[in-house]
């Protein structure tokens, strides 16, 4: 019983981002798995994939997923882990935010989002890529690291504001000849 409440509490507050689905926390978390293990003694769980887990607009995908609180700690993680593991959410707004990594790492009580390995953050069409990014939701503080060798860099690409899908051509239509000028 407490191995579940802990697990309830702890998905419940997944969120990327401040201005997250305010309907989504208040939807049943789901999660399907190959299988899954609970180690009460140390709190913690885990699945094993492929993960998927699902709230409201809230999607992770992943190999494996933990979710375990830290001795003496309190504080509750959840890990998920693959080649890549993936987050998505619809905002209020209704744009699409993403992420990706090879580990994606939120910790609840510093409200901390932690990306390590070919990492990347998208939210309507702006991106951040690096091997190492941390986001502090509360503090809306992003930072971004390369790897350091070689030429690999953190990588930004930034949206104007007025930033929008290209409409689709319309087809031209013939124009019209004004029946007067016909007569």
């Amino acid at each position: 019983m407490q191995n579940n409440l802990f697990l309830a509490g702890l998905l419940c507050v997944i969120s990327m981002s401040s201005v997250a689905k305010e309907g989504d926390l208040k939807q049943e978390v789901k999660i399907k798995a190959v299988s899954q293990t609970a180690d009460i003694k140390n709190n913690q769980l885990i699945f094993f994939g492929p993960v998927e887990v699902t709230q409201g607009s809230i999607k992770i995908h992943a190999s494996e997923l933990r979710a375990y609180s830290p001795e003496n700690d309190g504080a509750k993680v959840l890990v998920a882990i693959g080649d890549p593991a993936t987050y998505s959410q619809i905002l209020d707004d209704g744009r699409p935010a993403s992420a990706s990594a090879k580990e994606i790492r939120y910790e609840l009580a510093s409200r901390t989002l932690t990306l390590k390995g070919d990492a990347s953050l998208d939210q309507a069409g702006s991106q951040v890529k690096g091997n190492l990014i941390r986001y502090n939701i509360g503090e809306q503080k992003l930072i971004a690291e390369s790897s350091g060798a070689g030429d690999d860099r953190v990588i930004t690409i930034i949206q104007p504001e007025t930033y929008q899908e290209e409409p689709k051509p319309t087809p031209q239509s013939e124009p019209q000849v004004n029946k007067q000028e016909q007569e």
